[in-house]
């Protein structure tokens, strides 16, 4: 099990952002931690029927199997499961503790009004 998966099972686990699992998540992914975890605690993270999808700080990013952000297709090491953008780290979070911000209805039609 790599560290990714280890604080994924005790979030699902317990469902809820630890201290500890705080701590595990900053010490497994610095910076992009950070920006995951504030980005749940202010419900940036949304759920459509289709896609989640995040909202960063200069456009909305898709979260599938991977982002659609510069990150992760520039910076990351496609052969390490544990090197992840924020916007995907941020979806896990969400995911685990239920944060996501549900919305009934098709990402591919609100985007045709962005």
């Amino acid at each position: 099990m790599n560290r990714v998966e280890e604080w994924e099972a005790e979030l699902a686990d317990v469902q809820t952002l630890t201290p500890d699992i705080v701590g595990r998540i900053l010490s497994a992914h610095d910076d992009r931690g950070r920006q995951a975890i504030e980005a749940v605690s202010e419900r940036r993270v949304k759920e459509y029927r289709d896609f989640v999808v995040v909202v960063g700080f200069e456009d909305e990013y898709i979260v599938e199997e991977g982002c659609t952000c510069r990150d992760s297709e520039y910076n990351l090491d496609p052969d390490d499961p544990t090197d992840l953008c924020w916007h995907v780290l941020a979806a896990k979070i969400a995911r685990r503790i239920d944060a996501m911000d549900h919305h009934d209805m098709w990402y591919s039609d609100v985007r045709e009004f962005l």
